[in-house]
């Protein structure tokens, strides 16, 4: 496949991830605060919650990688495309190409989710959580500090590349590295979302 074709499958799979994962926080997940005002609503039904997020997450990794992983490989993060050029499975000319697919993918599936929630009456941008993004402290779910932070995402994204690189080996059996990497990427983020 040519460049173009590749970076394009990458777009479109990060597009994909971002949509996904980060749009069923934001538009359909309830958290323990939110969940305890929408039960006094019970026409109102509660959201997917942190499973129903780290699924998503893993779903579109899942249902990406099949659709374009033949294409470009499916690597749909730049971390991932890192780590493929670092254990010498992907060219460093392609890197920069990449990274930068991905990078507008996300801005644009982020664009879509903005648009979305600005459709529902009282959605604010600001605040603790803007997006159902997180990071440490008060702006963690469960206010975890920077440096336990810091671990899991290292921790974290050194697993989950050394799940992309053993189920891409060519010893690995044929036809299940997507199902592999997605399940991961689910476990991942339900150790990790709180």
């Amino acid at each position: 496949m040519s460049l173009t074709k590749r970076c394009l499958a990458e777009f479109i799979g990060t597009f994909w991830l971002v949509l996904g994962g980060c749009g069923s926080a934001v538009l359909a997940a309830a958290y323990t605060a939110d969940a305890a005002k929408i039960s006094e609503n019970t026409s109102f039904p509660l959201g997917i919650g942190l499973v129903g997020v780290s699924l998503a997450f893993g779903l579109t990794v899942l249902t990406g990688a099949y659709a374009f992983g033949h294409i470009s490989g499916g690597h749909f993060n730049p971390a991932v495309s890192f780590g493929l050029w670092a254990g010498k499975r992907f060219p460093g000319s392609d890197l920069l190409p990449y990274i930068a697919s991905q990078v507008i993918g996300a801005v644009v599936g982020a664009g879509i989710i903005y648009l979305i929630a600005n459709g529902k009456s009282g959605f604010i941008l600001t605040g603790s959580n803007p997006l159902a993004t997180n990071g440490y402290g008060t702006h963690s779910p469960g206010s975890y500090t920077l440096f336990a932070c810091l671990i899991t995402e290292v921790v974290m994204t050194f697993m989950f590349l050394l799940i992309i690189l053993g189920v891409t080996d060519s010893r690995a059996p044929k036809g299940f590295a997507p199902l592999a990497i997605g399940f991961g990427l689910t476990l991942i983020h339900l150790i990790s979302i709180p």
